[in-house]
């Protein structure tokens, strides 16, 4: 077959201390790429900015003017990493023949695309870049991570094993990944619903290059919770379940204290009263959290919200070449700049 179009799409969040490196490296491996005809000339990077509060646009920008490989979408606001994920992948398929997704802090083995090219070639619509072990993972991390895993498949959720958001798909893998509208687009969970030939690639992962990860604890939980309940009803099922459970237990306890007074071997106290009082009070409340969480995912799905905005597209907006060569035209702040993308695109001028 002819060499594909490959686009690389990298979503972005405050990222100015590793892009430099990121962006090296990913341009000296697509040039390596593109010199050994593994892939098309016209091949590209996507660098993904999700409303960043540095100067990652910025450098994505100036990269993108100046460089051969290198092109930009800003969004309009931060909407998340898996949203951001979506708005590289369905702006880059419609010019690409197979998209890559990789993190920007260098973690993945770059030299993996190219096996992800090969197995392409062979056939494979969906390639997934899967972690060989966590030596790089703290204790901590590493034990929640794996048994998260573990959880999702006992709830029948089919996740590939060690798999995060570094994967090839194929142009058409991604235009049925686009026909799935639900808000809560938990990515890991939803492209093996997609059912083309598959296949995995193991890697070594690596300690992140520069910056902090843009996944503490809080938000690890976070998409941990939403990846359960965007996939799996079991959470309300066992909270069904603790509920006939405690009912046939009160029923014992009832039938127990009944006998007790009856054979007049009753005592005063108030320990235990206390202490079930407590326990069912959380566990009410445990369960209309539960509900709550579901019930608040049919409250965003009925909405219908677009998942992101693009605000500024390097990547299908062809800057005009008299715009470029424009005195001082892209030589200011960022204002500037966007006021030149807001003229080729035919959009008014902003203006302070």
């Amino acid at each position: 077959m002819d060499e594909p179009v490959l686009a690389i799409v990298v979503p972005c969040y405050n990222e100015e201390e590793v892009l430099p490196e990121t962006m090296k490296q990913l341009t000296s491996l697509l040039a390596d790429m593109v010199r050994e005809k593994q892939v098309s000339e016209k091949s590209r990077i996507l660098f993904v900015d999700d409303g960043s509060r540095d100067d990652t646009w910025k450098m994505i920008y100036k990269e993108s003017i100046k460089g051969e490989f290198i092109r930009g979408i800003k969004l309009a606001r931060n909407v998340g990493h898996q949203n951001a994920l979506l708005a590289g992948l369905f702006a880059a398929r419609k010019t690409s023949d197979c998209i890559v997704s990789i993190d920007a802090d260098l973690q993945d083995d770059i030299d993996v695309i190219q096996k992800f090219i090969q197995k392409f070639k062979e056939g494979y619509e969906v390639v997934y870049g899967v972690r060989d072990r966590r030596d790089t993972d703290t204790f901590f991390k590493r034990t929640t991570a794996e048994g998260f895993y573990k959880l999702m498949k006992k709830m029948g959720v089919n996740l590939v094993y060690n798999h995060a958001d570094y994967r090839l798909m194929s142009r058409r893998a991604v235009e049925e990944l686009e026909r799935f509208g639900e808000a809560n687009m938990f990515l890991r969970g939803i492209v093996p619903l997609i059912g083309f030939q598959s296949t995995s690639i193991y890697y070594d992962r690596k300690e992140r290059a520069a910056g902090e990860t843009k996944y503490p604890l809080k938000k690890m939980l976070a998409f941990a919770l939403d990846g359960i309940t965007s996939f799996s009803v079991t959470p309300i099922r066992m909270v069904l379940l603790v509920g006939c459970l405690s009912f046939l237990v009160s029923l014992l306890f009832g039938s127990y204290f009944l006998s007790l007074k009856f054979f007049g071997h009753t005592e005063s106290g108030w320990t235990s009263m206390i202490t079930s009082i407590w326990l069912i009070g959380g566990l009410q409340l445990i369960a209309l959290g539960l509900v709550g969480e579901y019930i608040g995912k049919i409250y965003k799905e009925t909405k219908g919200r677009p998942k992101y905005i693009i605000d500024i597209d390097t990547f299908n907006l062809a800057v005009p070449q008299p715009l470029m060569g424009e005195e001082g035209a892209f030589e200011h702040d960022g204002i500037q700049e966007r006021d030149a993308f807001s003229y080729a695109a035919g959009k008014l001028s902003e203006t302070k």
